[in-house]
């Protein structure tokens, strides 16, 4: 009998939600169901706490620290995420082709963002299309129609001219580049550190922010206000004072402001939670970091001060909900996790699966 035709039986605590606790799911033909099949021979039965699983919402499949990677180095990084738990993907920026995923039903489902756009000389070498803001529009229609309904900018790099960050690209390019792509059904989010571009990237009507330690007192009100979610990144953000430190001689201003932003980081994303901006989970996994982190970052963000409910939606029900897709619906793929403990008593226990299931298949 194959796997899709066998039954798996989840009992324990199933968390549909944060409150919604079930007792078990059954997987019949690879999805969710919470009636008891009839008549089912080989059923397997796992225990413990169940989870949709979870979701990375930063992270690089494809790609290393220095550009597009083998397929056999993708499919490495995809089943390290997938151990890990993570079985959602938001891909945010990759110059590699890594649809030959899709057809593989053991690798994590991903939701590309196309290929990073940024400022020529603007960013990491082999990332991006390196452009001009006169053919802004045009490139970002480009990865509207390749990507999985993301488009992914670069808003702020080192602009050696000044020695620190700074914004990429004027207001109007913005403006008309994110018309051209919510056109086109896709949403944009943008790399940024630095605090000046985040004001004309919000009123140009951006989706989301990738990292946001530029946040202030006088952004975060305008992101509140215009719903735009953030993805901290924490675990990348650690990574700060190193960078610093190696571009102390050559950029002492912007070695200066990397240390800044590192200092504040928690109060960054605390500030940002309090006044009710969205905040989601994502490692920035497959540039210098490895895969598989999802679970360190969700202890970063109860370190920031979120509440450990809400730092476990950020990876779970709430970004499944923000990204569209399932969580442990009936009917939906049987895509989750189960635990030895319950992970809204200590997040500490996702490091650690117990079983993880894709497409109604035990993995790993």
């Amino acid at each position: 009998m194959s796997d899709q035709a066998a039954v798996l039986h989840v009992k324990g605590r199933v968390l549909v939600g944060p409150e919604e606790v079930l007792d078990e799911l059954w997987v019949v033909g690879g999805r969710i169901s919470y009636e008891r099949p009839g008549g089912a021979r080989d059923v397997r039965t796992v225990e413990g706490w169940a989870l949709p699983g979870l979701v990375d919402a930063h992270c690089h499949v494809g790609l290393d620290a220095h550009g597009p990677v083998p397929a056999d180095v993708s499919e490495k990084q995809a089943l390290t995420d997938r151990d890990a738990g993570t079985l959602l993907l938001r891909d945010a920026g990759s110059p590699s082709d890594t649809r030959w995923i899709d057809d593989r039903h053991d690798l994590p489902k991903i939701i590309r963002a196309g290929r990073h756009i940024a400022r020529t000389r603007r960013y990491i070498r082999n990332y991006a299309h390196e452009i001009e803001p006169e053919d802004l529009v045009e490139y970002v229609a480009r990865e509207a129609r390749r990507g999985d309904g993301w488009v992914k900018l670069v808003g702020d790099w080192l602009d050696r001219g000044t020695g620190d960050l700074g914004a990429c690209w004027p207001r109007a390019s913005v403006e008309a580049a994110i018309a051209e792509a919510h056109r086109l059904g896709a949403r944009v989010t943008a790399h940024c550190f630095a605090e000046d571009s985040l004001r004309d990237l919000v009123e140009a009507g951006i989706d989301c922010v990738e990292h946001a330690t530029g946040l202030t007192e006088d952004t975060i009100p305008l992101f509140a206000e215009r719903g735009v979610a953030i993805v901290p990144t924490l675990v990348n953000i650690a990574t700060f004072p190193r960078l610093a430190e190696g571009g102390e001689a050559k950029f002492p201003r912007w070695s200066a402001h990397m240390r800044r932003l590192h200092e504040r980081r928690y109060d960054t994303v605390r500030a940002a939670y309090d006044a009710g901006v969205p905040v989601y989970v994502g490692t920035d996994a497959g540039g210098s970091l490895a895969h598989g982190l999802v679970a360190g970052e969700v202890a970063e963000l109860v370190t920031a001060g979120i509440p450990p409910v809400e730092a476990l939606s950020a990876t779970a029900w709430g970004a499944r909900r923000w990204l569209g897709r399932p969580g442990l619906d009936e009917g939906a793929p049987a895509d989750l996790v189960v635990y030895d403990g319950d992970p809204r008593a200590d997040v500490r226990v996702l490091a650690a699966p117990r079983r993880v299931v894709l497409d109604g298949r035990i993995v790993g």
